[in-house]
């Protein structure tokens, strides 16, 4: 399949809401068919010049596209991971053993919603980390097109150049979601035989919400970078999965065409 049509099925499969953030794969392809088939267009001509500089032009709106709104996205799950670790504390603080109003039955029952609300939070998260390592391989793509297709030799200054850009370097994010599933084994324990449920559970509802999404844009990951031919210095690193058992197990059993 033609990374073009992955990206549509990525979108529509993770979360549509975001269409508009991810690259503008279908124009940017047309604009280099453009340069590319224009008659006497050699790479000395002012006329190609132009045309280089409004292709470089647009890939950089696409990074402040990405840039912004990545940035946004991780500043909001920065203060949502801090409202569930009060949260946390809130409900040990009251309901648990050593609580001001001990309740066994309301501390189970605040921490099961909590529990529920971190599983959703992980999962957004991997979202945008999904979200960085797609529109870098779209960009990779898409320079790798212009250059073989025009002569130019865009794709290496301008990848070292994304690979300094807040979308990319995702470190951070990275830390919130591993310090979500320590919170999850250590504050969330559970025996194997619920872990056996907890996963029969998880792919009896693996239609919807946004576990579901998850897994479709960690497989849908995986194909991109299993079928690209675009391999060296600037490729992207191996995709590592998160640790969650129930991403594991779904994965095994997963009715999400990747095909």
């Amino acid at each position: 399949m033609k990374f073009g049509k992955r990206l549509k099925q990525q979108i529509e499969e993770t979360l549509p809401a975001w269409q508009d953030k991810f690259l503008s794969y279908k124009e940017l392809k047309k604009l280099v068919r453009l340069i590319s088939s224009a008659p006497l267009l050699s790479v000395e001509s002012m006329e190609y010049g132009k045309a280089e500089a409004k292709f470089v032009y647009l890939l950089n709106n696409e990074i402040d596209k990405f840039n912004v709104f990545f940035m946004e996205q991780e500043e909001d799950f920065i203060i949502r991971h801090k409202e569930l670790q009060q949260r946390i504390k809130r409900v040990i603080d009251t309901w648990g053993p050593d609580g001001t109003k001990p309740s066994k039955t309301d501390y189970r029952d605040g921490m099961a919603k909590i529990r529920k609300d971190i599983v959703d939070f992980h999962g957004e998260m991997v979202l945008l980390e999904n979200y960085s390592n797609v529109n870098y391989t779209g960009l990779a793509k898409i320079l790798k097109k212009y250059d073989k297709r025009t002569g130019g030799l865009l794709r290496l200054p301008f990848i070292q150049k994304v690979l300094q850009q807040p979308f990319f370097t995702t470190d951070l994010l990275s830390k919130l979601v591993k310090e979500c599933e320590n919170t999850i084994d250590e504050v969330f324990p559970v025996d194997e035989g619920d872990r056996m449920k907890e996963r029969r559970e998880a792919i009896t509802v693996a239609g919807k919400g946004i576990f579901r999404n998850t897994v479709a844009a960690l497989l849908t990951m995986q194909e991109i970078r299993r079928g690209s031919s675009t391999y060296g210095h600037f490729s992207l690193p191996p995709l590592n999965l998160p640790d969650s058992d129930l991403i594991h197990s779904f994965q095994l059993s997963s009715p999400i065409p990747i095909l």
